[in-house]
């Protein structure tokens, strides 16, 4: 049986050192390494720090860059360095060699050609490369070697962007290529799609494309940047960067090197060659205007603030080709598309409006679909490989044919022939079957149309992975306006919530309860709360938190806090086992129920924090009660409990949100009854197995009455770190406020020495903080901030 436990990746640049990084978040010891610094003088060249200075610098600046490519700084400890004058040799030891250096064949073939000489027999070795043929590489390599090689091809950032392309080549051991696709998968997390070794393979063979059909339009509607990436973005399920702001974060010079080789290496795919890089594209380049790493392409940020504090971001006018501040947009699709929030719906209205908006959403998707569909089966033998490779490679909801799912084949191939697309003999079959869609859900799993015997087969990798979206055919077992009940299998049901970014409001606190109550009394044995959206939750309902202050409904707004502790003590001493399962943002209200199940399933990608204190507030639905908890669970045994009270107050203080759910541990919010996968695509079915672990013999805990707290020791402790915080302007006297009622709450309230008291105790010193808070005018004012722009206010 294969495994892998050590990797050497050779090359330490932006992807090298970033794959580096995250298969040290995987566990894995790497080493990596690089070239010799140029011009060693003869000390440096007898120094071994001095000979591995390209990987050490590479490493550093990794470790600086942001979003951060490790889950906690201490993983870079699994992290060697060295150089492949001295440490190729090592490679010997290596479970897997990959190689991640210039984009140059020759180069390549001559590492691995040394690579040759010194991996063991088996090892596998792989390139990263998104350019060269993967078998051109291999030319003149042992037949150990061949049959061992591959590409493994990451998106950048690796440990963010989830598609890992599997490139076999004809020498393949096909056992090779099975073990990586599971690996990548499982080890990785990421979304493994086997790939033909044709050019750019298929995420940027299909997303330059797509790209490059963006610029033409823009030019040819006469639409302004900023429109085009809303249109290209959020409209239609895709990520803020849309199409230009896209460009800027890949490097425009990149953009244009890809485009340009897919143009020499495709001379018989017609649409490849209409393509054209237009003026304005080559006008950025040749004057080194390269998008973020230049610090202006197609945007530019500016030193300018506007009225709100932010700063003033000009566009490219692609006519005069001078930078300008973006005029407001009266494009009307534009305006229906924020008005419309399930997005399938938005994509059908969009699709029907009469506008140069809509125009180039219906040009755009209908191109990319045929264009997805005539290169099967160059790239790929199925429809299911290209919507994985592009939505896990440039984070897009939905793929070329899930768009058509949505908007209608017929509907796509009439726009696609008045651009004058091909349709490909399969699509017409397609048409003349029996088939109504490309993907359905049948028992319970995603099942795709097969092209060759036009029938439905399940999709590959699947496995036993659960999605509550493949149980929305069915009855629900119960629901309400803001969440679902569903029967997910074995016993077990699956709480999903439905609200808008899923925020916690009436709806969820109620069917919480009534979920509960109807496990408890019927024949299940345990409930998962979890969903598929991408955050977890972003917490409770601050629209209604802040009207019932603002209109001083202080008996209402006590009800509502109250019901919420209840709903989380309700998870904790629940008689059946509760079990979440998370991913993305897991904020306030959404970490607090995390903290009272008895296990919670994170995806390594989880966000957590309690971050009440952004908005003027402390936690209030039992997160200051836990965190008081945790501390004192921790004192036992302790000389300086003093000292572990300051460091559970300063998280919840200062509203610390974990990087990742790893970092989550750290900080507390995490704890040991808690698990973290990498493919959070397993997250739900894990938390069923635990929930069925949990269930047998299964005793619910009950509210407890020995929590020590340190009453006013505590407090002096913690209102001496306040008021230094103060006096060195690190804090408002707002935030001293809010900070004091946390340290209240954590110490138990002002009591003349240590005790023992009940959570019972604890939620009504955090329920009376928390409403007091409410009182404040600066936590209005920060609430009124928060709901008109989304951003914290310090006052």
């Amino acid at each position: 049986m294969r495994r892998i436990n050590k990797v050497a990746v050779l090359g330490s640049g932006i992807m090298g050192s970033g794959i580096a990084c995250h298969l040290a978040n995987a566990g894995f010891s790497v080493l990596m390494m690089d070239m010799l610094p140029k011009n060693l003088t003869e000390d440096q060249s007898k120094n071994s720090q001095a000979r591995n200075a390209v990987a050490a610098k590479a490493l550093k600046q990794a470790m600086k860059s942001k979003p951060a490519p490790l889950f906690t700084a201490d993983m870079a400890d699994r992290i060697t360095i060295g150089n492949f004058e001295d440490d190729l040799e090592k490679i010997k030891d290596y479970d897997w060699i990959i190689e991640v250096i210039v984009e140059r064949l020759d180069i390549k073939q001559s590492l691995f050609e040394k690579v040759d000489q010194y991996r063991a027999k088996g090892s596998v070795v792989s390139s990263n490369t998104s350019g060269i043929p993967i078998h051109m590489m291999a030319q003149g390599r042992s037949e150990d070697f061949k049959k061992h090689f591959l590409g493994t091809h990451f998106f950048n950032p690796p440990r963010y962007l989830r598609l890992l392309e599997i490139i076999p080549t004809a020498d393949t051991d096909e056992a090779v290529v099975e073990f990586f696709m599971e690996f990548g998968q499982t080890n990785l997390g990421k979304e493994t799609v086997r790939c033909k070794d044709t050019p750019a393979f298929i995420g940027n063979r299909i997303g330059v494309s797509s790209m490059a059909k963006v610029f033409e339009l823009t030019r040819e509607l006469g639409l302004r940047l900023h429109e085009v990436d809303k249109l290209t973005g959020p409209a239609i399920g895709r990520p803020k960067t849309g199409t230009f702001r896209l460009g800027d974060l890949v490097g425009l010079d990149t953009a244009v090197k890809v485009m340009k080789g897919l143009q020499e290496r495709c001379p018989d795919d017609q649409e490849i060659q209409k393509m054209e890089i237009p003026e304005f594209l080559n006008y950025l380049v040749e004057n080194e205007y390269l998008g973020n790493k230049s610090g202006q392409g197609f945007y530019l940020k500016t030193d300018e603030k506007d009225d709100k504090g932010r700063s003033v971001i000009l566009e490219l006018n692609l006519e005069s080709l001078e930078y300008e501040k973006a005029p407001s947009s009266d494009i009307q699709s534009l305006k229906t598309s924020k008005q419309i929030e399930d997005v399938p719906r938005r994509l059908q209205a969009l699709w029907k409006m009469d506008d140069k908006g809509a125009e180039l959403i219906r040009r755009s998707l209908a191109f990319t679909f045929l264009y997805s569909a005539n290169q099967i089966p160059e790239i790929s033998e199925n429809i299911y490989s290209i919507d994985q490779a592009l939505k896990a490679g440039f984070a897009w909801n939905y793929g070329p044919f899930e768009y058509a799912d949505i908007i209608g084949v017929d509907k796509m191939i009439e726009i696609g022939q008045q651009m004058g697309m091909d349709v490909p003999e399969w699509i017409t079959a397609y048409q003349n079957s029996d088939a109504d869609k490309f993907y359905k859900i049948q028992e319970n799993t995603p099942h795709y149309y097969d092209l060759k015997d036009q029938d439905y087969k399940k999709i590959p990798g699947t496995g036993d992975q659960i999605k509550m979206a493949w149980f929305k055919s069915k009855e629900p077992v119960f629901s309400n306006d803001e969440l679902v009940l569903h029967d997910i299998g074995e016993g077990v049901l699956g709480l999903e919530f439905t609200s808008k970014s899923n925020t916690i409001g009436e709806g969820i606190l109620r069917g919480i309860g009534e979920s509960i109550d109807l496990a408890e009394s019927g024949d299940w044995k345990g409930l998962v709360i979890a969903n598929d959206a991408k955050n977890f939750t972003v917490g409770a309902n601050l629209m209604l938190i802040g009207s019932l202050a603002f209109q001083q409904e202080f008996d209402e707004l006590h009800m509502a806090v109250k019901l919420f502790q209840d709903t989380s003590m309700r998870i904790r001493t629940s008689k059946i086992p509760v079990v979440a399962a998370t991913q993305g943002y897991v904020f306030g209200g959404g970490c607090e129920f995390v903290m009272h199940t008895d296990s919670t399933i994170a995806s390594a990608e989880s966000y957590i924090g309690l971050v009440e204190v952004g908005v003027g507030l402390l936690p209030g639905g039992g997160g200051s009660k836990e965190f008081a908890v945790r501390a004192a669970d921790e004192y036992a045994g302790s000389l300086v409990p003093n000292n572990i009270l300051m460091d559970w107050f300063k998280v919840v203080a200062m509203g610390e949100v974990s990087t990742s759910a790893h970092e989550a541990i750290r900080y507390g919010y995490l704890n040991k009854k808690d698990k973290i996968v990498m493919q959070q695509d397993d997250r739900i079915t894990l938390a069923r197995h635990q929930v069925l672990d949990l269930a047998d013999g299964y005793v619910a805990p009950t509210v407890r009455n020995d929590i020590k707290v340190l009453g006013r020791s505590g407090l002096g402790t913690l209102e001496l770190g306040i008021n230094e915080l103060r006096l060195g302007r690190y804090a408002s006297e707002h935030d001293a406020k809010i900070a004091s009622k946390i340290a209240h709450v954590l110490c138990g309230g002002d009591l003349s020495a240590p005790q023992e008291v009940s959570e019972t105790y604890l939620l009504d010193l955090e329920r009376e903080a928390f409403l007091s808070l409410c009182t404040e005018q600066k936590t209005l004012e920060r609430i009124q901030h928060m709901l008109e722009t989304g951003k914290p206010l310090r006052n």
